[in-house]
């Protein structure tokens, strides 16, 4: 039975996402980010990076949000969570999640923790100023590249969905949060809808507002 090892609201909700989605037994080990727990010697030997989420399945540890996401999608083929191998919507699901961790929660980072960049309250003030701007544009182009369509993928729900779901949560305190965008707005709605997302923040103990 796997084992998903997650800090609330981080990185780690779009693979337990998946997971419920899957319906198959895991578990859940919530890490105390107050505690440092996710530094702890014991969580280091599974992920020295010392984030999350951490997941292990039987002699498999895998870290990294989009990696996860893409196993627990190809171990599970019956929950249709992924296009089939060689699929051109494959190719499509491939280049938005490698967009998504690769641009907008790289530059969500910066946002976030740009004390980890530069010195000074000033220089960190800016560097979130401009990567809130830049962060604004990348969330219109997906608003459009979801025009026409109830998911990321024509074909259906994805794992895409619940990884894009996530970033856009990481807005809703921003000034212009992704839920204002004509298209987002109401696929934010229905992702929140499904049983397994409603799941997640239960168990991980979050309230609205949840986007």
């Amino acid at each position: 039975m796997p084992t998903l090892y997650a800090i609330a609201s981080s990185a780690a909700m779009a693979p337990h996402i998946l997971l419920r989605e899957i319906g198959a037994p895991f578990d859940l080990v919530l890490l105390d980010r107050d505690k440092a727990e996710h530094k702890q010697p014991a969580y280091l030997a599974l992920n020295p990076h010392g984030r999350a989420p951490t997941l292990v399945d039987g002699e498999l540890v895998l870290y990294e949000a989009a990696a996860i996401c893409l196993h627990l999608a190809d171990a599970n083929p019956g929950a249709g969570l992924v296009p089939p191998v060689g699929a051109p919507e494959r190719s499509e699901l491939y280049k938005w999640l490698i967009y998504l961790t690769n641009t907008v929660q790289a530059d969500m980072m910066l946002y976030f923790y740009p004390e980890r960049f530069v010195e000074g309250a000033a220089a960190q003030a800016s560097v979130k100023a401009m990567v809130e701007t830049r962060l604004s544009g990348q969330f219109d182009g997906l608003d459009r590249a979801l025009a026409g369509r109830d998911w990321m993928l024509a074909s259906g729900y994805s794992a895409l969905d619940p990884y894009l779901f996530m970033l856009c949560r990481w807005t809703r305190f921003m000034a212009r949060p992704a839920r204002e965008r004509p298209n987002l707005g109401p696929y934010l709605a229905r992702v929140l809808e499904r049983p397994a997302v409603r799941a997640a923040f239960a168990a991980e103990g979050l309230s609205d507002p949840y986007f």
